[in-house]
């Protein structure tokens, strides 16, 4: 316990899953945590448990793939808090059906780049502003196994491999500095949006690929298990690791 003490950590996609779990976690050790989503209701819902907890919540509704809405977001934070030390990217969108590169649709990747890609550009860029005028902070992105694989549609392999790009192109930016960017990425986790597929949509040629290059009978990650991680890059304990994706899937595509 404490491992955030003083800490101040925003979470995007904090209304369910991962993001939930990260945020209780991080309350749990210390941080105010500041959670956003597109949602209102539901982000309230995670804030009453954090609150009902012991912990200091700050719910802001925000659509981070809008432009200007990541600084505004940041600026709150700052406002209510005073500072930002961490900022996680968890935000993020998959398409309906696993589409590959022959037959991904537009409208797909249109969405999926404005919230995956874009949305994450734009809360690093007014983060890492924030945090450069302290001379401190971590931002952790929620990336994919994915986009290190290219197990998945083509339209989220390409938007979680551009995640991994730019947490290095972060990380080099600011090298040298007590400001770190690092990514996780996870295998299939357990949270709503993935129950909530279908399997009638699914590409059959792309699911027969994906099954050739990773084991199915590995057991997918529970979202406590990513937190955990994201705790351990968000804090001090992890000051010496800049710039690395570091896959979570239980081995899973090895």
């Amino acid at each position: 316990m404490g491992r955030l003490e003083g800490k101040v950590a925003v979470i995007t996609g904090g209304n369910s899953g991962v993001g939930a779990a990260t945020a209780k976690l991080f309350a749990r050790e210390g941080a105010k945590v500041v959670i956003t989503a597109r949602r209102e209701a539901p982000l309230e819902a995670v804030a009453a448990e954090i609150r009902e907890a012991g912990g200091e919540v700050l719910p802001v509704a925000t659509d981070i793939s809008r432009r200007g809405d990541a600084d505004k977001l940041v600026a709150r934070a700052v406002e209510t808090y005073g500072k930002l030390d961490i900022f996680v990217n968890n935000a993020g969108v998959l398409e309906e059906g696993l589409k590959p590169i022959d037959r991904f649709l537009d409208e797909d990747l249109d969405r999926i780049v404005e919230i995956n890609e874009k949305g994450t550009m734009f809360c690093m860029r007014a983060a890492s502003a924030e945090m450069a005028k302290t001379g401190y902070g971590s931002i952790v992105n929620v990336a994919s196994i994915a986009g290190v694989m290219g197990c998945g549609g083509a339209a989220y392999v390409a938007s979680k491999a551009a995640v991994i790009g730019v947490t290095r192109h972060t990380a080099l930016r600011f090298a040298g500095t007590n400001i770190r960017c690092n990514a996780v990425c996870p295998g299939t986790i357990v949270t709503p949006m993935v129950a909530g597929m279908k399997d009638s949509p699914l590409d059959p040629d792309m699911m027969g690929q994906m099954a050739k290059h990773s084991d199915l009978r590995v057991q997918p990650c529970m979202p406590e298990d990513v937190a955990n991680i994201l705790l351990f890059l968000a804090s001090d304990e992890s000051r010496a690791i800049t710039g690395q994706a570091l896959c979570t899937d239980f081995g899973g595509t090895l």
